[in-house]
């Protein structure tokens, strides 16, 4: 039987070296994303696989609903679903912050992930033992800093959901995993800060952030290993990243 992926926002980052690294290893892919010609071009890439490609805003619960129920058979036994589609915002402090980032950032990191997950939940649990969902939260989920407001917030919700989903999914067989990246050098920067190429070569310069490949690696490795495994969080950080102290305020 062919292992079949369903990845969420292929079209850059995570998403789209986690669609490379499950093509190398003769996955069949359904990647979804808003950038229609990303995603061609991916498909275009890895021809060597079967790729069922769907232009999709996850934020959308009756577009998700109808892309799942509309899957081609080849593409339908879905064995691993990877929440990748999320976003950062707003940066700067709370009270500078324009709400609609705030709405934005839940209803891409909290609603867009409870939609794919919901419409994904029959197929999983009747593709059974071994099929996996892959959470991708973060470490603001466990760690906040100046800054990090709804978006940590959002995040701490994904990992809350991932270890109450594996409450409700025993004597299923489907693993649930939160993954939880630290600094990694993707678009993630670009699009939080409006596309400000200076501020992401900024944060990445002069250290040795995580890639996509490396997130990527190790999405593989918790879909692919045996049934009876199930790692709940994956927290991953550069060697060249660690906590700070508390942040005190002097007069």
């Amino acid at each position: 039987m062919t292992n079949i992926a369903f990845i969420t926002g292929a079209t850059s980052g995570f998403g789209r070296a986690a669609a490379r690294r499950f093509a190398k290893d003769g996955w069949s892919l359904v990647l979804s994303g808003r950038r229609i010609e990303r995603l061609l071009e991916l498909k275009e890439e890895l021809s060597d696989v079967p790729v069922h490609i769907v232009q999709l805003d996850v934020r959308d619960d009756q577009a998700v609903a109808t892309a799942v129920a509309e899957l081609p058979a080849e593409f339908a036994q879905v064995k691993a679903l990877i929440n990748n589609a999320g976003l950062a915002l707003a940066p700067q402090s709370a009270e500078k912050v324009d709400l609609k980032d705030w709405h934005t950032m839940i209803d891409t990191n909290v609603t867009g992930l409870v939609n794919v997950t919901h419409a994904l939940l029959p197929i999983l649990i009747k593709t059974g033992a071994g099929s996996t969902i892959i959470n991708v939260g973060s470490i603001a989920g466990q760690w906040p800093y100046p800054g990090s407001h709804v978006y940590g917030a959002s995040k701490a919700f994904v990992q809350q959901f991932s270890y109450n989903l594996r409450c409700d999914l025993q004597g299923t067989g489907v693993r649930v995993t939160d993954i939880a990246p630290g600094m990694a050098e993707t678009e993630f920067t670009l699009v939080r800060t409006n596309g400000d190429q200076t501020a992401s070569d900024n944060l990445y310069s002069t250290t040795t952030p995580l890639s996509a490949e490396d997130i990527a690696e190790q999405m593989f490795y918790l879909a692919t290993l045996p049934d009876h495994i199930n790692i709940n969080r994956l927290e991953v950080m550069p060697t060249r990243q660690a906590w700070a102290g508390f942040s005190v305020d002097r007069d």
